[in-house]
């Protein structure tokens, strides 16, 4: 796979100007979880300190709740593990776009700030995944993803519902900026979008299945059609190759 390198500078600046969109929708979505944190009896550090040691919505929620619950450690463990379940599909997906000749150090720190958001923008780049692109994504959001949290925790009730609705659209117009270029560049993408998103809006209303946390959705949906994608569109060895070659 033929990978123009970039100077590491000019990967930060490049990941840090992707990241402000995504810091925006992560510090109004985490003003709503500071709310959470501070019915749990957190304090504004302690739920600064959660957020960035955590970046994950779903798994700390679901902490929050088992703090709050006042129930143990085993059960925050597997809770939290349910809740972020999905992870593990997005690490195996980067784990075979790293760069064979790669520092083991840079996987350990990639995996820390795998969220939807930054796995998205790191993984739709075309070569080997450049680390200090996401790190330059992270260090942005992340520590947005954290004030966030603590400012929610100290006057959640403060800033207009309708404020923190506007900076969490940030969020969907990043989304929709990295799934329609290559949507309207391959049919096949843009058929399986589609599928995508009724079949997870589906999920959401069937009688048995919406009943499952929205991780576990993500993760069935994923690997259905994923597989399904897999099996009918296969893609060679030699085309990806061509494909990541000539958009670096």
């Amino acid at each position: 796979m033929r990978q123009t390198k970039t100077s590491i500078p000019s990967s930060l600046a490049r990941g840090a100007r992707n990241g402000v969109p995504i810091g925006m929708g992560y510090f109004a979505v985490a003003f709503a979880l500071g709310i959470q944190a501070k019915a749990a009896g957190l304090t504004p550090f302690q739920s600064f300190l959660a957020s960035l040691l955590c970046d994950a919505s779903a798994g700390e929620y679901a902490g929050f709740g088992v703090i709050r619950a006042d129930s143990g450690l085993w059960m925050m463990a597997v809770i939290t593990f349910v809740a972020n379940a999905r992870y593990l599909l997005m690490s195996a997906a980067m784990s075979q776009r790293m760069d064979p000749a790669g520092k083991t150090i840079h996987r350990f720190a990639m995996s820390m700030y795998i969220t939807d958001e930054i796995f998205a923008i790191t993984i739709a780049r075309p070569g080997y995944l450049d680390p200090w692109y996401l790190y330059g994504a992270a260090m942005v959001a992340s520590p947005c993803w954290a004030a966030g949290t603590a400012l929610g925790c100290v006057a959640g009730n403060v800033m207009p519902a309708r404020a923190v609705s506007a900076l969490s659209v940030a969020l969907f117009g990043m989304f929709l900026a990295i799934i329609i270029p290559p949507a309207r560049k391959d049919r096949v993408i843009g058929a399986l979008v589609a599928v995508c998103f009724a079949a997870s809006f589906a999920m959401s209303r069937l009688p048995v299945v919406s009943g499952l946390s929205e991780g576990t959705r993500t993760i069935l949906l994923t690997v259905v059609i994923a597989s399904a994608a897999a099996a009918l569109f296969p893609r060679t060895r030699r085309g990806a190759r061509e494909e990541g070659g000539e958009a670096a």
